[in-house]
């Protein structure tokens, strides 16, 4: 079943709505596919004008930055510590922006959004 993006045929107070238009093609999402601990894997997705997203559907490697000596380094993920958006994420080891991962180098704070970026970037945490 396809999701729909669209506006609401409803009022804030529950009442109707004529629509002046149907349902259009850009309007349809997807399903989320979340970003897992594991050996790397990409998806490529058509969007909007033809072009072209990436998402990542499971990571093995972040690319840490240390604030205090300012270095960015490729270190393995060993394992998500915590997850403000679903304490169950942390169990299904479910990789998304604002988790704690576990690093070589420590623990770190992801920053970029993987499912929608194709990359997992994180911040040391001092």
């Amino acid at each position: 079943m396809a999701l729909w993006q669209g506006k609401s045929n409803k009022k804030s107070t529950g009442g109707r709505l004529v629509p002046s238009k149907g349902k259009r093609k850009f309007e349809i999402g997807r399903e989320k596919q979340y970003t897992k601990l594991g050996k790397q894997s990409l998806k490529t997705y058509r969007v909007c004008g033809g072009n072209v997203k990436v998402g990542m559907l499971a990571a093995e490697y972040a690319n840490v930055v240390d604030k205090k000596t300012n270095k960015i380094t490729k270190v393995k993920i060993v394992n998500v510590k915590a997850n403000p958006a679903d304490p169950n994420f942390v169990q299904r080891n479910i990789l998304n922006k604002g988790a704690t991962i576990t690093t070589e180098l420590g623990d770190a704070i992801v920053t970029s959004r993987p499912g929608q970026d194709g990359a997992v970037n994180a911040v040391l945490i001092a």
